[in-house]
């Protein structure tokens, strides 16, 4: 199952909020500024050279926390923070030792390139230059940002795929961490295995896993609260998907979400985020209100307007039949695995209970601009088809608003949930989000 950059599948070019992020920085094609509804959404060709690679530097603690010192900064062939595979590489080349990542210490810029120091565990105490800083301890640490959490995390999987009669053909290694997730490749037999960790707020992905078995969703082979033992998928993560197979991936989650009308309660008590109108309403009212300050005054007016109108579009949204459901919640083509129609969807971190169109604008936005039309036109058909008489065409103009305001809420309870440190990641999403979404509701 290879490497999706948020997902738990393997490393690849793609799209994702992060990347959202630092292809707007880098001059992608992202009409924020000129209020289309595409805003943010990497679907050109750059017009900039790509990012360089980052320059990291290694802090390193023994396995009890014992600080050893740092190594001096090393080039890594990637730019994206979360990547850590090259980093290990890098660090065993130039230093002949294994090295475990923790978490990020300090960076100079946000989520890419860069200078950026983080702290590393070995498992004994090496050659380092003294380090002057101190390391402290934050209420919000994940378990597997701390000495001795990611070990933790390894021999349970190792338990497990041992109770399965399956012994690894290699050493597990080090994927990807950050404050979404730690993601771990185990070979054995015929495959990869994949450990993944995540945070509290994506705890409930593994029992949906579990609720979905049989469809077309990673297979678990293992589970305990946060963490997931899952089955390698074949084929590949479809970035660059062909319009049947972008057609297909549409039709697999329309499907899936039809057959859990009426079940909403049970989604919930799986510990699923409610999206549903008077939430989400209560949600997006109370983020403009917060995060006002940020705004420009014109903005801030469209946005409370907006806000107070909440219950109007929400009722408007009802009465075009299609009832809450099971939402995706990261719904692009990267986050489908799988080869020629053979697919399936990855990534249920982010998923909740609310209106099915939620999962549109972002898997639209990634698509081809000239061909997005067709999607969409696919779309709304496998919903007349599952649901007669409903009106998807006015559900999807009426959503497309709060589907960005969502996104802002999204980024406000990652940095309710983090720690500090981990921010830079998406400091400026929810403001940019809401930017979106006044961008959506602006006259012209």
């Amino acid at each position: 199952m290879p490497l999706s950059r948020r997902n738990g599948a393997q490393p690849g070019p793609r799209c994702t909020r992060q990347d959202e992020k630092t292809c707007d920085q880098l001059g992608w094609l992202a009409d924020c500024a000129a209020g289309s509804r595409n805003a943010g959404a990497c679907r050109g060709t750059p017009i900039v050279t790509p990012p360089p690679p980052r320059l990291a530097t290694l802090v390193l603690v023994t396995p009890n926390g014992a600080t050893i010192g740092a190594w001096p900064p090393f080039a890594v062939d990637t730019p994206w923070w979360q990547d850590i595979a090259p980093v290990v590489r890098a660090a065993r080349e130039a230093h002949g030792v294994e090295v475990t990542l923790l978490r990020v210490l300090d960076a100079e810029r946000a989520g890419t390139s860069g200078e950026i120091t983080y702290l590393a565990e070995v498992a004994a105490p090496v050659v380092a230059e003294p380090w002057a800083g101190a390391l402290d301890e934050q209420p919000l640490r994940l378990s597997y940002a701390k000495p001795g959490g990611p070990a933790d995390d390894v021999a349970w999987a190792l338990r497990m795929l041992s109770a399965q009669g399956l012994t690894p053909t290699a050493p597990p290694s080090q994927v990807r961490t950050w404050n979404l997730s730690s993601l771990w490749r185990i070979p054995v037999r015929g495959q990869d295995a994949w450990l993944k960790v995540v945070p509290r707020f994506f705890a409930h992905e593994g029992a949906v896993l579990a609720a979905l078995a049989g469809e077309r969703v990673p297979r678990l082979m293992a589970r305990d609260g946060a963490r997931m033992l899952m089955a390698e998928i074949q084929g590949e993560d479809l970035y660059t998907a062909r319009d049947e197979q972008r057609v297909a991936m549409v039709a697999l989650l329309v499907d899936l979400q039809s057959r859990w009308i009426g079940r909403e309660e049970d989604l919930l008590a799986l510990g699923l985020p409610d999206w549903r109108a008077e939430g989400l309403d209560g949600a997006i009212t109370t983020l403009v209100a917060r995060l006002g300050d940020e705004l420009s005054p014109d903005m801030r007016r469209i946005l409370t307007t907006f806000a107070a109108d909440l219950p109007r579009r929400f009722a408007d949204l009802a009465s075009c039949g299609l009832p809450d459901t099971l939402v995706h919640g990261d719904f692009h083509s990267g986050n489908v695995r799988g080869a020629g129609l053979d697919l399936t969807l990855l990534d249920w971190g982010d998923c909740g209970v609310g209106h099915p169109l939620l999962d549109q604008p972002g898997f639209l936005d990634r698509a081809d601009p000239d061909r997005s039309g067709l999607i969409r036109a696919s779309w709304h058909a496998a919903w007349r088809a599952a649901i007669p008489g409903c009106d998807p065409d006015r559900a999807a103009n009426l959503i497309a608003p709060i589907a960005a305001a969502r996104q802002a809420m999204i980024y406000r309870v990652f940095l309710d949930n983090i720690e500090p440190a981990e921010h830079p990641y998406h400091r400026a999403d929810p403001t940019s989000w809401l930017i979106r979404t006044a961008a959506l509701l602006a006259p012209g």
